[in-house]
């Protein structure tokens, strides 16, 4: 089974782009906390190539940027080439299924526009906070959704 869930935070503006054949899709980096320490006491951060299709790259495109917390489904995928100078090089991407946007656009435009240096609790720069209130929580129900309906396998 190739089955890969993540939680992190974009890197970067992902960019939409199109095949030869005119379908959309969409790479970005996400950045993963590890869930234990390393030895200096600090956690160690994973940077993840993914790729997204069709709808759903034209929705991350559209709404998120580069600090937005999301969570991704999806499934491992390798691949080579050889660069320009004949070197056979070695790719792993995830390739979503599912992207779920894990705080509202306010929270998401708050914390860009904000100059303050302390970490939130899913800052993947700082040590992750045990003292999670409602008004940081991603989870939390904040009345308003964004739904990604990807029809591609079908």
């Amino acid at each position: 089974m190739n089955r890969v869930v993540l939680i992190g935070r974009l890197t970067g503006k992902p960019e939409l782009r199109y095949t030869g054949s005119n379908l959309p899709y969409a790479r970005f980096s996400l950045a993963v906390n590890r869930s234990f320490s390393n030895a200096q006491g600090q956690r160690d951060t994973d940077f993840i190539n993914i790729i997204v299709w069709r709808k759903q790259a034209e929705n991350v495109c559209n709404f998120l940027d580069k600090g937005s917390l999301v969570s991704v489904e999806g499934r491992i995928q390798t691949g080579s080439y050889d660069d320009k100078d004949g070197n056979k090089r070695y790719t792993t991407d995830v390739v979503a299924d599912a992207v779920q946007f894990l705080e509202s656009k306010s929270q998401s435009q708050n914390r860009s526009a904000s100059s303050s240096n302390e970490p939130t609790p899913y800052d993947y720069q700082g040590e992750p906070m045990n003292d999670i209130n409602i008004d940081n929580d991603p989870f939390a129900d904040f009345g308003d959704s964004v739904s990604i309906d990807d029809n591609f396998l079908d």
